[in-house]
């Protein structure tokens, strides 16, 4: 029996528009050559770097957020480093920075860069935390995300793909859920729109992950 690769760190943040109508969440296509998951949408995000939990960004999360991230076994630091890469991420795929005025501490290298000289450190208290998943055993590239979501009206800039997402745009949630996207997404975007209608009122924030192939979902009580 093949042993199970291990899953790497990873975490995605989604952006949602839900200041006219039904909700728009920004999402872009991997590109077709990629390893993994190539030509689903996605939200922007990627793995952690060793840099991400190495930043102190002078910032906290809102204390149901740090709850939420201890209840699903997430130790401080690298609950700060994932969301921190979640951020990062952001800036690198669209150009977005979810940000507030201040300066950052730590090793500055790569996109942490551009947060510095800009006068910019992550603005975690305006995360929410959604939930998180974990690929299949029998993947060959396995990861353990954790998904992010704060209000399009807190990100700055203006929408500039790198080149890692193609067709990048605020898609409604209807019209999202109709695109190419693995079960992973589709699960997390109706989480949104149950939340949106009013279906989900105190959510304890799910895992999704898998028993002999095949999804699950599973929430922790007094999260």
């Amino acid at each position: 029996m093949a042993v199970a690769v291990k899953p790497r760190d990873a975490a995605s943040l989604i952006l949602l528009d839900d200041r006219a109508g039904e909700p728009r969440v920004l999402m872009g296509k991997r590109h077709s050559r990629v390893s993994f998951v190539p030509d689903a949408y996605v939200f922007p995000g990627g793995k952690l770097d060793a840099h991400d939990s190495e930043i102190d960004p002078g910032t906290a999360f809102a204390p149901d957020v740090e709850k939420a991230l201890a209840h699903a076994g997430c130790k401080a630091e690298k609950a700060r480093g994932l969301a921190l890469a979640a951020i990062r991420e952001t800036r690198e795929e669209t150009g977005l920075f979810l940000t507030e005025p201040g300066a950052l501490k730590g090793p500055i290298t790569g996109t942490w860069e551009e947060f510095h000289a800009e006068g910019r450190r992550p603005a975690l208290a305006k995360l929410s935390y959604v939930g998180r998943a974990i690929t299949p055993h029998s993947s060959p590239i396995r990861f353990h995300a954790r998904f992010f979501l704060a209000a399009a009206s807190d990100a700055e800039g203006e929408i500039k793909g790198s080149g890692e997402l193609s067709e990048l745009d605020w898609y409604p949630l209807s019209e999202a859920l109709k695109l190419p996207m693995i079960d992973v997404t589709e699960f997390m975007l109706r989480e949104l729109q149950a939340r949106a209608r009013g279906e989900l009122p105190h959510a304890v924030p799910p895992l999704y992950c898998y028993r002999n192939d095949r999804p699950i979902v599973m929430r922790r009580k007094g999260a």
